[in-house]
C-alpha cells in the first residue's frame, strides 16, 4: 500500500505548514511505514496517511510526486 508522510526536516522543529514536507512509501500499513521512516530517517513525522483511489491520482498528478525507496 502507498502511504504519504508528512514531516519537518528536524525532530526539534516545531511543526509549520511552511516547513513542511511530504514523502510518499510503500509499506504493508501504517505502522510498518512509521516503522521504516523511524529507522531511515532523522525526520519529526507529523502525519502518515494510505492514499489511494482519487486521492492517488490527484497525488500521483503532482510534479514533485516520488515514492521514496528504502533499504530492506
Amino acid at each position: 500500500m502507498l502511504f504519504k508522510a508528512t514531516y519537518q526536516v528536524n525532530k526539534f522543529d516545531v511543526p509549520t505548514r511552511e516547513t513542511t514536507l511530504s514523502l510518499y512509501l510503500e509499506a504493508e500499513n501504517e505502522i510498518e511505514a512509521r516503522k521504516i521512516l523511524d529507522k531511515h530517517t532523522p525526520y519529526n513525522i507529523e502525519f502518515i496517511q494510505p492514499i489511494e483511489g482519487k486521492h492517488l491520482e490527484y497525488e500521483q498528478n503532482q510534479p514533485n510526486f516520488e515514492v521514496t525507496e528504502f533499504p530492506q
